[in-house]
């Protein structure tokens, strides 16, 4: 049986999180999420990810500098003005 592969979107191989440890983009808290913030924030496709992440509705991890409350938060605002 052949292995399908996903396409992987272009904007995460230009993802300045690329090499950068994982382990720090899934915090166990929000205060923890800050060092993953930082990285995100230097990011040149940080609002594709973020993007993704809410059309995705990933639910873990720090996505576009949004932790999975923050996301979760702008998903409702979406859908009250919308």
């Amino acid at each position: 049986m052949p292995v399908e592969f996903k396409k992987v979107p272009s904007w995460k191989l230009r993802a300045a999180c690329r090499g950068v440890e994982a382990e720090i983009f899934y915090p166990i808290t929000d205060e923890e999420a800050e060092d993953a913030k930082a990285v995100c924030m230097t990011c040149s496709v940080r609002e594709p990810c973020l993007e993704w992440a809410l059309a995705n509705r990933e639910r873990d991890g720090v996505w576009g500098g949004a932790t999975e409350r923050e996301r979760r938060r702008m998903v409702r605002q979406r859908r009250r003005s919308a």
